[in-house]
């Protein structure tokens, strides 16, 4: 199998050069992984004890991968490791304790790493909190957890990363991203009104560019690439109230999940991120957008579609000030 990609080793958002893959918007995590040995690869998956992040380190162990379940609660990871470890032939399962929310959680946790990292997979993330809430660094917490706290994580392994001679950085975003483009005057809500869905949108679209910005690390060897996982019901819509999951059209008038006919299963909705972080249809992709096992294309203006990135989160202008944003942010805080 092949995948087209006529400008693999850089940044694109030429529709007319969109990378395809064979796989279908409802292929499973196992099936783009299929056949690919990571034997002797080590992993870090942050927010991986449960849904998709869950199904991404059950795909890149059963393939060999050694993995790390980065997560604020650790005991609740011990499930899954100890599910792993009794599956034959699969690599080493081990959890760590990271709270994304905090940059000090972010730099111990890059301290404590030993040796390379060949693969590092953004997951965890917080949607649409109902009020606005501050972590003690006074960063927005679903900026701080959803784009800053990865944003620490990443450059303080950059160097584990770099010399693992080859490494991939894949990051969780959403179609949220597509109407907010990041507020450089107002990041974290302090004079505009808060919003739960331009708070998390605004996130999602700082995620988007954060990919673009570590096209830097491309002669590195690393690469990172962003997706939307698509619909699926895990524990990221925590913080929705039954109303709102009703307006949504996924809760019956018991209190029921009732998931669409177009949602995914958890393990459907880890396929893109597995496909970017080890399938070698990939090799030298970088700061590319991702759904459905394809690349995105490029939205511009208004334009009702569904799916698609964009034009502001692909921006190489913004992307580069928000990573000096980020940066001059963690050395503040």
């Amino acid at each position: 199998m092949t995948a087209k990609h006529p400008h693999s080793g850089s940044t694109a958002n030429d529709d007319s050069a969109l990378i395809t893959t064979p796989f279908g918007s409802h292929a499973s995590a196992g099936e783009v992984i299929r056949g690919t040995d990571l034997t002797g690869r080590r992993a870090v998956v942050t927010g991986g004890a449960s849904g998709i992040g869950a199904e991404t380190v059950r795909a890149l162990a059963a393939a060999g991968a050694e993995v790390t379940i980065a997560t604020r609660r650790p005991e609740a990871a011990e499930p899954l490791v100890r599910e792993l470890a009794a599956l034959g032939g699969a690599g080493r399962v081990h959890t760590a304790a990271l709270d994304l929310s905090e940059p000090a959680s972010a730099a111990a946790f890059a301290r404590a790493w030993r040796g390379t990292l060949d693969i590092l997979v953004a997951n965890a993330g917080v949607m649409a909190l109902p009020t606005r809430t501050v972590t003690a660094g006074g960063w927005e917490a679903q900026l701080a957890t959803n784009h800053l706290g990865h944003f620490a994580l990443a450059t303080g392994l950059y160097t584990a990363m770099r010399d693992a001679g080859s490494a991939r950085i894949v990051v969780v975003s959403s179609g949220a991203h597509r109407d907010v483009p990041f507020d450089f005057q107002d990041p974290h809500f302090e004079r505009r009104p808060y919003d739960p869905w331009e708070a998390y949108g605004q996130s999602k679209t700082a995620e988007v560019l954060f990919t673009v910005g570590a096209g830097r690390w491309a002669a590195d060897g690393i690469t990172a690439n962003a997706l939307n996982p698509g619909y699926i019901l895990t524990r990221l819509q925590r913080h929705l109230d039954d109303d709102t999951m009703r307006s949504f059209g996924v809760m019956d008038d018991e209190g029921n999940l009732t998931p669409l006919p177009y949602y995914k299963t958890p393990e459907q909705g880890a396929a893109t991120s597995v496909l970017l972080a080890a399938s070698p249809l990939l090799n030298g992709v970088t700061g590319r957008y991702f759904e459905d096992n394809q690349e995105a294309r490029t939205i511009h203006g208004d334009d009702d579609q569904p799916g698609g990135v964009g034009a502001h989160a692909l921006a190489p202008e913004a992307a580069n000030r928000l990573w000096e944003y980020s940066t001059e942010a963690l050395r503040v805080t």
